[in-house]
């Protein structure tokens, strides 16, 4: 496994304090003002700047700072479909689970959402409490399309109200959800923190077979000749281009991508997600 964030070093002389640190969480020294974010202790609330500003802020101050994972769910139903070892949707959960797992272990705050209008985010949360919040939702998510899907455009639109700069994203999505994303969102996501994207594969769709592959669509039968070199162009044109064009844009903006298929081990990225931030 992946190594994690190293734990806050002590003062070399001991003593009941804390050693300063140069980021900001909970401790007895003010350090700084910034706007509320869902998840954050309301005792904490700045009540002359929310005044002022007329936007709710909490203080912060000088202690080792609980740094945020946020797990973005893209719920697109292509993810709702697989044809060895498990459904895209399932291993999307998967990965999720085991970034929730990652923050515990790495002393983070964790939190989760997906593109609805509706529902809100899993509220930012330490210790198993907030890991086992995260997995309800996932499993919640990714047993059925939800009805109210509002694109990942939408989520990261959230995601961006949520995040603080040090934060670590996880964006769990279907390569063909890329393209609607509009393209600034994704350096601005970038610059808070490290930002990895998993974009979910099954295996028929990167290499199907050269050969009639039978579909069934309700009572209809239908059946696709993959051995025809037009086909086998429209199939890549509809599975395989989507993915090589989404690798491309996501690392020209300075995010960590890449393709997890349904049949890989389940924390076959972690290494990609662990590693820090370069300075």
């Amino acid at each position: 496994m992946a190594a994690g964030r190293r734990p806050a070093r002590h003062g070399s002389h001991g003593g009941s304090g804390q050693a300063p640190s140069t980021l900001r969480g909970r401790g007895m020294e003010y350090a700084e003002s910034r706007e509320y974010a869902p998840g954050d202790d309301a005792r904490h609330i700045d009540w002359r700047l929310t005044a002022r500003s007329g936007r709710a802020h909490t203080k912060l101050y000088q202690a080792e700072r609980e740094r945020l994972t946020l797990v973005v769910a893209d719920t697109a139903p292509a993810l709702y479909f697989g044809t060895r070892v498990r459904f895209k949707s399932v291993q999307a959960a998967r990965a999720g689970a085991i970034a929730a797992w990652a923050a515990l272990r790495d002393g983070d705050r964790v939190a989760a959402l997906r593109g609805s209008h509706a529902e809100a985010p899993v509220p930012p949360c330490a210790g198993p409490r907030g890991v086992l919040r995260v997995l309800d939702a996932l499993v919640r998510w990714y047993a059925a399309p939800p009805a109210d899907d509002a694109g990942l455009d939408t989520a990261l639109d959230h995601a961006g109200r949520l995040l603080r700069p040090g934060s670590r994203l996880l964006v769990l999505a279907d390569p063909s959800s890329i393209a609607a994303v509009a393209p600034q969102r994704w350096p601005a996501l970038a610059m808070r923190g490290v930002a990895t994207v998993l974009l979910l594969t099954d295996p028929l769709e990167r290499d199907p077979p050269r050969a009639p592959l039978p579909f069934q669509q309700g009572r209809q039968r239908l059946e696709l000749d993959l051995g025809m070199a037009a086909q086998r162009r429209r199939w890549r044109d509809a599975f395989e281009a989507p993915l090589e064009d989404a690798l491309a844009l996501l690392a020209g903006r300075g995010l960590r991508a890449r393709a997890l298929s349904a049949d890989d081990a389940s924390d076959a990225w972690l290494r990609l997600f662990a590693a820090r931030a370069s300075a």
